[in-house]
């Protein structure tokens, strides 16, 4: 009868030959990981330094195989080379990648890119996630979403047998308290802009366009992100209808080496919507509609140079427009959070998160309204606990002390 082979991943009896003074060999059969046998040896002044030697040449032994990725390679390597695979698959966005590279290159590699993949532990990677997190809860929270594809891709290779990112400890986010704008603060914001482009004598640069407050206007109207304002088109607006409309389905995003362009989708599934506007609205736009010229690229809101506008240079101006105003916790993000904290104070959760694009109700309540929990009335039940204080005291006094039965 045959002897069974090896289990893959195992080793047989280790053997040791003395080689000469000082020099003592250790082998054994290994089965490697693409099934078939092999001998490994190892070198050492000793029988037992040999075989302690070899027995972590067997630990750390790979399938020989023609990938490129072994427990032995750098993990400045792995990254490399998992950057490259999600750009050529492109199932990630441009702008995403952008991102992955970021912390790979401020995060990643100067506290990982030297070591090998065998030496990243769950302890080491949990380590590193907890000390970003300190500063930059978000940048974590990136880092271990690139940290976890690139050991996955590991795992694919064959270089590992688990992904040691799973393992890694909860990173904790932050509650952050939602705030929206009342009136008062609402009349303060558009005061502020009014302010700020009003020409002033002295002022060196260009003279403020009237953009800013019909985008802050537009985005109180809609409660769109500030990238879905930017990329509106005349062709999304249909100001003749009974009930004049705007259709969000693209963003403005910035690709390294390309710059600020038009991306013709939105975020999500959910965010390609058409919504109604306000009367307030169509005002802004009608005016804007009769008085802008037009543009190459068809742009609601169009940079001096016929460009699409950047993001970072609205919120540069917003922050210029707050400044000294008591308003520097304001973002254009608060206005996003005041829609839906109205909508859904006048309407439900659910109109809420339609209107801002959310494919989740969850996300719109938990990041974007601003309401205090409400428990159930449980007060009829909550009265069993009362017991004579359900008699007010004045009316306790009146009736005087209990008589015996």
């Amino acid at each position: 009868m045959a002897r069974p082979p090896l289990p893959v991943g195992t080793w047989g009896t280790i053997r040791t030959e003395t080689l000469g003074p000082n020099r003592h060999c250790a082998r054994a059969r290994f089965r490697d990981y693409d099934g078939k046998t092999r001998d490994v040896e190892a070198i050492g002044p000793t029988g037992p330094a040999a075989i302690r030697a070899l027995k972590i040449k067997l630990r750390d032994r790979v399938a020989p195989n023609e990938d490129e990725i072994t427990r032995e390679t750098h993990i400045n390597t792995l990254a490399e080379l998992w950057l490259e695979e999600i750009t050529a698959e492109e199932r990630v966005v441009p702008q995403t990648i952008d991102r992955y590279e970021s912390v790979v290159r401020t995060a990643v590699l100067p506290a990982l890119g030297s070591l090998r993949i065998r030496e990243a532990s769950v302890g080491r990677l949990d380590k590193l996630l907890r000390e970003i997190a300190k500063n930059h809860a978000s940048a974590a929270k990136v880092a271990k979403v690139v940290l976890g594809q690139m050991f996955a891709l590991a795992v694919r290779r064959g270089a590992l047998t688990a992904n040691p990112v799973r393992d890694t400890g909860r990173l904790r986010t932050p509650r952050r308290k939602v705030v929206a704008l009342d009136t008062e603060q609402l009349d303060a914001v558009r005061s502020a802009i009014r302010k700020w482009q009003e020409p002033t004598p002295g002022k060196s640069g260009p003279r403020p366009t009237g953009d800013l407050s019909d985008i802050v206007d537009v985005m109180l109207a809609t409660g769109v992100r500030i990238g879905e304002v930017l990329a509106l088109r005349w062709a999304d607006v249909d100001l003749a209808a009974d009930h004049p409309t705007v259709t969000i389905c693209g963003t403005i995003v910035f690709v390294r080496g390309k710059g600020f362009f038009r991306q013709d989708w939105t975020k999500s599934d959910a965010g390609f919507r058409t919504m109604v506007l306000p009367r307030f609205a169509v005002a802004v736009l009608m005016e804007r509609k009769f008085t802008a010229a037009d543009n190459p690229i068809d742009a609601v809101f169009v940079s001096r140079r016929n460009t699409w506008l950047s993001p970072h240079n609205v919120r540069r101006q917003w922050r210029q427009a707050r400044a000294d105003t008591g308003l520097e916790w304001v973002t254009p993000h608060t206005f996003r959070k005041t829609v839906a904290t109205l909508i859904d104070k006048e309407a439900d959760t659910d109109q809420a998160a339609a209107q801002l694009g959310h494919g989740s109700k969850a996300v719109t309540k938990k990041h974007y309204i601003e309401q205090p929990a409400l428990a159930p009335d449980s007060s009829s039940i909550l009265e069993q606990l009362g017991g004579d204080r359900t008699t007010p005291d004045h009316e306790r006094r009146d009736q005087g002390p209990r008589q015996a039965a």
